[in-house]
C-alpha cells in the first residue's frame, strides 16, 4: 500500500491537471519523485563561520570538511555511505540535475581543489554507520556570504533537503537574519533544528541557548534547540573520554538525528508535501471562488459588472507589465553607470596617493610593503563596489515589485546574484629597479674627479706648481663626491618613475578586468529579475485569464447553466477543501481562509 502522503500528493497532481495547471503539476511530480528517493538528505545551513562544517566532521567522526579561519566551503558537500573513502567533484547544469561529469579527488585533497567553473557539489563517501541506512550530510557555503553565488547554490540545495540542521553558534545570540533564514527556509523544508555549536568557547552559552528559545518562541518556530561542542565532541572520539563526549552535547544531537530524521522519514515527508501542495492547491482555489462569487451576485448587471472588473484587472497587469520592464532597463543603466563612476573614482584616488607616495619613497627600500598595501586598497574598492552592486540591485527588485497590482510572498527572487567576481585580477608585476652599487658609484666618482683635477692642475700650474697637486686632488675629490650625488637622485627619480608607472598599469588592468565584470554581474542580474518577473507575470495573468473566462461564462450562460455551472463550481471548490483538509491532516498547512 502507498503512504497516505503519496496518494494525497496524486489527488493534488490531478487536481492541478483537471484545472489546466500544468505548471503546478510537473512541479508537484518534481516534489513527488525526490521524495520516493531512498535517500534522507539533511542539509547543513546557516551563516558563515558559525561552524557547519566542523559540525558534519564531528557527526561522522571524519576530517571531510574542509575548516580552518582562511578556508570556507564553496560549494555544496555531500557526505554519504561508501565502503571504501573517496571523494570527487561533479560537474553539472544545476545541483539537483544528473551530473554530466564526475572528477574524482584524494579525499584529503578535497579542500584544496579550486572548485570553480562549472562545478556544482562535493561528494565524500566514507564508511559510518550513520550513513550506512541512507542518511547524506550536506554542508552548504555560508548563506549571506559576500560571494553570493556561494548562497545561490545553498538555497538550490534546500530545494531537495528532507530536514535541515540550521547552524548558529554560541557567541551570540541568533540574530534577525538568522531569524529570517530560518523562517524562509521553513517555507521549502519545515522539519527544521537548530543546532547551538561553539559551546567550548563561550562562557554565557547556557544564557545564550535560553534566550535563543525565547527568540524562536516569539518568532512562532517549532524547532528543537540542541547545545554541541564539535571540538568537544572530536577529541572525546580521539581519547574515547565517554565523559568528554556526553558534554559535548552530541549524544543528544545524533539521538535526535536516528530519531526524528531516520526512524520519522514518513512524518518528515508528509510535512514537505503538506507545504508543497498547499501551496499548489491555493492557486487552484482562487478562480473557482472567484467564479461563484461572479455567480452569487443576482442580475446580468452584476455579472457583467464581474466580467469587466477582471477585463480591468488584465489589463491594469498588462499596462504594469510594461512598466515594470522599462523601471528595470532603466534602473540597470543608471547601476551599470555609477558602479563604473564609483570604480573609477576610487581607483584614482588610489594613483594619487601613489604619486604622492613616489615622490620622496624610493622604491628600492618599500617595495613589498607598497604591493602589499596596493593590493589591499584595491580589494576593498573592490569590495565596496561590489557591495554597493549587491545592494542597489536588491533594491532595483523591490522597485520593480512594487509595479506589481498584488502584493504575494514570492514576488522577489530568491537570489539574482551572479558567481563571484572579486579573486579574478592578475598579480602586479614588480617593476625593474636600478641599483647604484659600489662599483658604479666609484666609475662615477672617478669620471666626476677627472674633470676637477685637470682643471685645477693647469689652474695651478700657472703658479709653478705640478699638475697633480693637493689643491688639485681635493678639486676632484668634491667634483667626483657631486657627481655620485647627482647620479643617485637620477636613478632615483627614474626608481620612481618605473613605481609610478608600473601601478598605474595594475591599477588600469584592475578596472579594466573589475568594471567588465561588474557590468556582467548587472547583466546577469537584469536578466534574472526579467525571467523572475515575467514568470510571475505569466502565472498572474493565467490566473486572471482564468477568473475572466469564469467571470463571461457567467454573463453568456443563461439561468439554468448558470445553476448548473455554480453547483459544479461548489462542487470544485469543496472538492478542493477537502483535499485541503487531507494535506492539513499531514501537518504543517495553514487554514485556506475558505469554508466548504
Amino acid at each position: 500500500m502507498s503512504a497516505p502522503w503519496l496518494d494525497v500528493l496524486d489527488d493534488t497532481i490531478r487536481a492541478c491537471a483537471a484545472h489546466n495547471r500544468p505548471d503546478l503539476a510537473e512541479r508537484l511530480r518534481d516534489k513527488r519523485a525526490r521524495q520516493l528517493d531512498p535517500k534522507l538528505r539533511v542539509l547543513v545551513i546557516g551563516e558563515p563561520k558559525q561552524g557547519k562544517s566542523q559540525l558534519v566532521n564531528a557527526m561522522v567522526n571524519a576530517p571531510v570538511c574542509a575548516v580552518g579561519d582562511d578556508v570556507t566551503t564553496t560549494v555544496p558537500t555531500f557526505v554519504q555511505h561508501a565502503e571504501t573513502p573517496s571523494a570527487a567533484l561533479v560537474r553539472g547544469a544545476t545541483i539537483a540535475n544528473t551530473p554530466t561529469e564526475r572528477i574524482p579527488v584524494p579525499i584529503d585533497q578535497l579542500a584544496n581543489h579550486h572548485h570553480g567553473g562549472d562545478v556544482v557539489r562535493a561528494e565524500v563517501g566514507i564508511p559510518r554507520a550513520l550513513l550506512d541506512s541512507g542518511l547524506v550530510l550536506i554542508d552548504t557555503p555560508g548563506v549571506g556570504d559576500l560571494r553570493p553565488a556561494h548562497t545561490a547554490s545553498t538555497f538550490a540545495a534546500l530545494l531537495q533537503a528532507d530536514a535541515v540542521l540550521m547552524v548558529s553558534d554560541a557567541t551570540a545570540e541568533l540574530t534577525r537574519s538568522e531569524l529570517e533564514l530560518l523562517k524562509q527556509v521553513m517555507t521549502s523544508c519545515p522539519n527544521v533544528t537548530v543546532v547551538l555549536t561553539k559551546i567550548d568557547i563561550s562562557a554565557q552559552w547556557r544564557r545564550v541557548l535560553e534566550r535563543n528559545r525565547a527568540h524562536l518562541a516569539r518568532a512562532g518556530v517549532a524547532a528543537k534547540l540542541i547545545p554541541v561542542s564539535a571540538a568537544l565532541r572530536l577529541r572525546a572520539a580521539k581519547t574515547g573520554d565517554k565523559a568528554l563526549n556526553a558534554e559535548s552535547g552530541f549524544p543528544e544531537l545524533m539521538a535526535c538525528v536516528q530519531q526524528d530524521i531516520l526512524a520519522a522519514a514518513d512524518v518528515l515527508a508528509r510535512r514537505t508535501i503538506a507545504v508543497t501542495a498547499a501551496s499548489a492547491i491555493k492557486q487552484l482555489v482562487t478562480p473557482v471562488r472567484e467564479e461563484l462569487t461572479a455567480r452569487a451576485a443576482q442580475g446580468a448587471e452584476n455579472t457583467i459588472s464581474a466580467l469587466n472588473e477582471a477585463q480591468r484587472r488584465i489589463d491594469e497587469l498588462r499596462r504594469r507589465s510594461a512598466r515594470w520592464q522599462a523601471v528595470l532597463a532603466d534602473e540597470m543603466a543608471d547601476l551599470v553607470s555609477d558602479i563604473e563612476y564609483d570604480l573609477r573614482d576610487r581607483t584614482r584616488k588610489i594613483l594619487r596617493e601613489v604619486d604622492k607616495t613616489f615622490e620622496t619613497a624610493d622604491p628600492a627600500l618599500g617595495w613589498d610593503k607598497f604591493e602589499a598595501w596596493l593590493e589591499d586598497n584595491l580589494t576593498e574598492s573592490a569590495t565596496t563596489n561590489f557591495a554597493w552592486l549587491l545592494d542597489r540591485s536588491e533594491w532595483v527588485a523591490e522597485k520593480v515589485a512594487k509595479s506589481f497590482p498584488v502584493a504575494r510572498d514570492d514576488l522577489l527572487p530568491e537570489s539574482i546574484f551572479p558567481d563571484d567576481v572579486l579573486d579574478r585580477v592578475a598579480p602586479m608585476d614588480k617593476p625593474v629597479i636600478e641599483k647604484f652599487n659600489l662599483v658604479q658609484k666609484a666609475f662615477t666618482g672617478l669620471k666626476g674627479s677627472y674633470g676637477g683635477v685637470l682643471m685645477f692642475g693647469l689652474a695651478t700650474s700657472l703658479a709653478g706648481m705640478p699638475l697633480i697637486n693637493a689643491i688639485s686632488l681635493g678639486a676632484g675629490a668634491l667634483f667626483g663626491g657631486k657627481s655620485i650625488m647627482d647620479e643617485g637622485d637620477q636613478r632615483l627619480r627614474r626608481r620612481q618613475a618605473a613605481a609610478k608607472a608600473a601601478a598605474a598599469r595594475h591599477v588600469d588592468d584592475f578596472f579594466i578586468k573589475f568594471s567588465k565584470d561588474c557590468r556582467d554581474a548587472a547583466r546577469h542580474i537584469q536578466r534574472s529579475l526579467r525571467n523572475h518577473f515575467s514568470t510571475l507575470a505569466e502565472e498572474m495573468q493565467e490566473t486572471l485569464l482564468e477568473s475572466a473566462r469564469s467571470a463571461r461564462r457567467a454573463v453568456q450562460d443563461d439561468n439554468s447553466e448558470r445553476e448548473r455551472r455554480n453547483r459544479d463550481a461548489k462542487r470544485e471548490l469543496d472538492e478542493l477543501v477537502a483535499l485541503y483538509q487531507r494535506v492539513q491532516a499531514l501537518g504543517h498547512a495553514p487554514p485556506l481562509g475558505i469554508s466548504a
